[in-house]
């Protein structure tokens, strides 16, 4: 399973997607909306991890409003310990409060993949 991991604070980018790599999983990561948007238009990614406050002007909502766009089964895990404008998940999201361990993403990023889309057939 391939996971995109956005955050901006570099400490905990760094310590989530290493738990997530040590648990096998094909992690990409960017650290703001437009970076993560860029990744995204190539749905390379199965799960969306992102924050919801970002620098720059693409938020964690609109990322995956805009993923989804894309990639309509992609699954979507956010994680945010304040948000100043009114919550908008996508259907089917989760939501994960900071702080919070990298065990607790891994665990959500498993409980995705139980639920994800089966594979397709051509």
């Amino acid at each position: 399973m391939r996971i995109l991991m956005v955050e901006d604070d570099p400490l905990v980018r760094e310590l989530v997607v290493d738990a997530l790599r040590e648990e096998g999983y094909e992690v990409f990561h960017a650290s703001n909306g437009e970076q993560a948007l860029a990744l995204c238009k190539r749905q390379i990614a199965d799960v969306l991890v992102t924050d919801i406050r970002l620098p720059g002007g693409v938020d964690g909502w609109q990322i995956a409003e805009l993923c989804r766009e894309h990639d309509p089964q992609l699954q979507v895990i956010y994680a945010t310990g304040f948000s100043p404008v009114e919550a908008r998940p996508v259907p089917g999201s989760l939501t994960l409060h900071k702080p919070y361990q990298p065990d607790r993403i891994v665990e959500a990023v498993r409980q995705m993949g139980k639920e994800r889309r089966p594979p397709s057939i051509s």
